[in-house]
């Protein structure tokens, strides 16, 4: 039966060997050649390719597929390894981390189980011990790995919803949420997933350097208690997306504590920080109910590897659900560790094993001095763009994004400013020089540089400056023709 071959056992060991070493080549070949991030090519002349691909009649072979995957993918891929890739939280992955994803690929443990998994469930649980200690959650911490800050937040609120439930005579309809209106919006995303009112997450306003501010928070908390309702959580961020601005986490905790509410971190951008020279930015972060970690962010780790992080393990009794077939009442009783137990999900990848290998051959302090160095090169570009006639920038970074927008005059019309800065961000992603991207703050479209690359340089964001400005001057000069 020829179907038997491509299984990876003994016998296909060899195959499988062969076939991942020339996978690994091509993705080098690509990787060392790509001069640019992306080559630009629309969404309609790609499908146009893949449409054409019949599925029902396979290649037969190897190369064949792999010389058809180079042309479909790996040819117009968006490369965040390449240093003029400016625009989200992607970041370029280290080598390690990428062993153990071919390692964990391969043995497919599945992390829900003891007895589907043995030692990747010490590791996973070592690591989540590991990274509780680094953010001083104390001595009854625990967690688990997750697919991404989303799910961690959707957890850790789930966690907080019930733990509110259980405090309080109420109704899920009586239950807020706080966080700033710099948050992300998974915290939106999951009061409707959690069933809670459709105005469930009150907007705090921020402070001028885009971080929640203590005073309308304290504020917003007693507003809620006088109109009946229950306050289930607040949510600090330890980096948010468009700023990377990290809360002010000692006051917020102050307050949480004073009130009895629930203190989640969003820390997945800022996670980082736990390895960095620059750690006393979470200061207070010790002092939360949960984390969210995304080590597929400031770890430079390839997707996915994300954590939520408790003070008391307790509380993951609300995730958890006996099954006969899968993990009975009995195993919970005979200390099996069954991580099933903490998690909503049940199949679950060995993501932990490439956090692992990262801190066994990398250290922890090698990972922190990559963060510090983009962090170091925000602070860099910020001065580069704070003398450049031609931007606006709106603050100061604390991690490592900038936010700005072209504006050579004082007079020019804002709806014209704003089409500019589209047009260049448009037309420079058409290019293929760089990728860069965009936000709205207070009505009006800015441009913003997410810079988690270590190897890129001040004169790489120069260039990508400068492709910009003459982009949106060319749009400028257009409409004045056009006018």
């Amino acid at each position: 039966m020829q179907a038997l071959s491509h299984l990876l056992d003994a016998a296909g060991a060899d195959r499988y060997r062969l076939a991942v070493a020339d996978g690994a080549q091509r993705v080098a070949r690509r990787i060392t050649a790509a001069g640019r991030p992306f080559t630009g090519i629309s969404p309609a002349r790609l499908a146009a390719d893949i449409d054409t691909i019949d599925l029902d009649h396979p290649l037969g072979d190897t190369t064949a597929a792999l010389d058809e995957l180079d042309r479909v993918y790996l040819r117009d891929a968006v490369y965040f390894h390449h240093p003029r890739y400016l625009a989200h939280l992607n970041c370029p992955v280290v080598v390690p981390a990428l062993l153990g994803e071919t390692v964990l690929s391969a043995i497919n443990s599945s992390l829900d189980t003891w007895d589907q998994s043995a030692g990747g469930t010490l590791i996973e649980r070592r690591l989540i011990d590991w990274t509780a200690r680094r953010i001083g959650l104390g001595p009854l911490a625990d967690g688990v790995f997750t697919s991404g800050g989303t799910q961690s937040n959707v957890h850790a609120l789930m966690l907080a919803r019930d733990e509110a439930l259980d405090r309080f005579a109420c109704g899920a309809g009586d239950l807020r949420i706080f966080a700033s209106e710099y948050a992300h919006f998974s915290v939106t995303k999951a009061a409707k997933l959690l069933g809670l009112a459709e105005d469930a997450v009150i907007s705090v306003p921020g402070t001028a350097d885009r971080r929640m501010s203590p005073e309308a928070l304290r504020r917003s908390l007693a507003a809620c208690r006088e109109a009946g309702l229950v306050p289930m959580a607040v949510v600090a961020t330890a980096g948010t997306t468009d700023f990377g601005s990290v809360d002010p986490l000692p006051q917020l905790a102050d307050l949480c504590r004073r009130t009895g509410v629930w203190l989640h971190v969003d820390a997945a951008y800022g996670c980082g920080l736990l390895v960095s020279r620059r750690r006393r930015l979470l200061d207070g972060i010790e002092r939360a109910d949960s984390v969210t970690v995304d080590y597929h962010k400031s770890f430079f780790q390839p997707v996915s590897s994300s954590a939520i992080l408790v003070r008391d393990r307790a509380v993951l009794r609300h995730a958890t659900y006996h099954a006969d077939y899968l993990n009975p009442k009995r195993a919970a009783e005979e200390q099996i560790p069954n991580q099933v137990d903490k998690s909503p999900q049940t199949t679950r990848r060995f993501d932990a094993l490439k956090l692992w290998l990262t801190l066994r051959i990398m250290g922890p302090d090698a990972v922190g001095s990559l963060f510090d160095a983009v962090v170091d090169l925000a602070d860099a570009g910020w001065r580069l763009l704070d003398a450049d006639p031609r931007f606006e920038i709106l603050v100061r970074p604390q991690l490592s994004t900038l936010v700005f927008r072209y504006l050579p005059s004082s007079d020019m019309d804002a709806e014209e400013a704003d089409a500019a800065n589209l047009y260049a961000r448009k037309a420079i992603a058409e290019s293929g020089e760089a990728m860069v991207a965009g936000t709205v703050v207070d009505g009006r479209h800015y441009l913003k540089l997410t810079l988690l690359n270590p190897r890129t340089t001040v004169d790489d964001i120069g260039t990508v400056l400068d492709l910009l400005a003459h982009h949106a001057e060319t749009y400028v000069g257009s409409s004045l023709v056009a006018a």
